[in-house]
């Protein structure tokens, strides 16, 4: 009796955490085509209110790279209304909090605020949007912003070239093949006309999507949204036709150098497809099988039992429209950055030809919902992943349904896309040195 009461109360239990876990959320477009999703949740007085724009690096003049990523600081300038440098001091004020992001493929804006400050977060993105002064004092100030950024970032991070120097290998004619930093002598040569006409183009509310997310009222959040949004003109459609890449037939190999690092590192990269693809997930999968924690295969064999590596680590970069599938190391000691491929090539070829466990099989479902999860426990990261799966995903309900997708996957699943894309002649092989006269 004692252990069926048990049983009962863990199915209660688990079917209301699983009601618990869906996010509600109401989602139209106003008339000028910018798309609104509302998502109500009056458990604590907080609101996030967030902007996605479809543009990033990969929308850039090729002589003007950076243009996205300078956007990001730049529209915190001001507007004809919020004085140049009150942004934050507005927000804080007011006992809120802001950020911005920006990918290969959009950027992102967002306030957390209590919630009797939304008609603010509203405003001041509205504002963003309406009314932004880009000026070249704005202009040269942010200029300088950025190329600290780069210099702390990049330039002086140790690493901070790999995933740059294996991208401008691994596309040859896409834009992905650029960093979403830019170059600074880009920046320094663009004229404020250009940095005027890339607002104009991108920074329309037919290209956006509002979400509200928190602590609302939807018929208030809907009235004001109307206030302050409806009367933004739409701009003209934003079209795209970027470069397809070829598929990758032959091997490459390369080399690059860091100053700033001691231990060199060993990268080989596959070409993969857009996040939104099937494939995807299962690369995902793999990736977590592979290196997902001090208990997954690559961990346990070559930093564990054989010595051979300090790090390494498989993960899947996907894109819009492409990713890439890396595997990762760094030797411990006179290991030979060969020896680490050779090591790595191993497991990849057994998921290749045999059917991982079911014991591991089930473990990587469990790490999946239990990510799943996670990523809907705050008001914040639920508004971000709404915008991202209507702006990227083109279905929002995948906030709800994504760990389905995981779900179905299935051991063969991950065999065969092993097979399909982790081969030695579909990918780049990239040494990342210390100095040029030491290898």
């Amino acid at each position: 009796m004692k252990k069926s009461f048990f049983t009962l109360a863990l199915l209660l239990i688990a079917g209301f955490y699983a009601n618990a876990q869906k996010v509600e959320f109401e989602e139209y477009d106003l008339d000028n085509g910018m798309h609104v999703i509302l998502h109500q949740d009056n458990s604590a007085p907080v609101v996030t209110v967030s902007v996605m724009y479809h543009v990033g690096a990969k929308d850039e003049n090729p002589e003007r790279t950076g243009f996205a990523h300078f956007f990001e600081h730049l529209l915190f300038e001001g507007t004809e209304n919020i004085p140049r440098g009150e942004w934050f001091e507005i927000v804080t004020s007011n006992g809120g909090s802001n950020n911005a992001n920006t990918t290969d493929d959009r950027t992102y804006y967002y306030e957390v605020f209590p919630s009797n400050s939304l008609e603010l977060g509203l405003w001041m993105e509205s504002e963003r949007l309406l009314h932004p002064i880009i000026n070249q004092i704005g202009v040269d100030t942010q200029n300088e912003v950025v190329k600290e950024e780069k210099r702390l970032r990049v330039d002086n991070q140790p690493y901070g070239n790999l995933l740059a120097e294996v991208k401008k290998r691994m596309f040859k004619v896409h834009p992905y093949k650029g960093t979403t930093i830019g170059e600074m002598e880009h920046l320094d040569a663009a004229t404020l006309e250009e940095f005027q006409a890339f607002n104009k183009k991108y920074y329309v509310p037919n290209n956006a999507v509002l979400v509200v997310a928190g602590d609302i009222d939807k018929a208030d959040t809907k009235r004001m949204i109307q206030d302050y949004f409806g009367p933004i003109p739409r701009g003209a459609e934003v079209t795209r036709n970027l470069p397809k890449e070829a598929p990758i037939t032959e091997a490459m190999t390369g080399e690059a150098y860091d100053p700033n690092i001691q231990i060199p590192a060993v990268i080989a990269a596959y070409r993969t497809p857009s996040f939104k693809e099937r494939d995807s997930y299962v690369l995902n999968m793999i990736s977590s099988y592979l290196s997902g924690g001090k208990s997954s295969v690559l961990y346990k064999k070559m930093v564990d039992e054989q010595k051979q590596a300090l790090a390494v680590q498989a993960v899947n970069i996907s894109q819009e429209d492409y990713g890439i599938y890396a595997l990762f190391g760094l030797p411990l000691g006179d290991v030979k950055l060969e020896t680490l491929v050779a090591e790595m090539d191993e497991e990849i070829v057994k998921i290749q030809n045999e059917l991982i466990s079911e014991r591991d099989y089930q473990k990587l479902q469990n790490q999946f919902e239990n990510d799943f999860v996670s990523s809907n426990s705050s008001i914040e990261g639920i508004a971000n992943s709404l915008a991202r799966y209507y702006m990227l995903y083109d279905d929002v309900n995948l906030i709800n349904n994504e760990i389905d997708i995981y779900r179905s996957i299935t051991r063969e699943e991950i065999r065969d896309v092993a097979k399909k894309y982790l081969n030695p002649n579909q990918r780049l092989v990239l040494k990342y040195l210390p100095k040029k006269d030491e290898q």
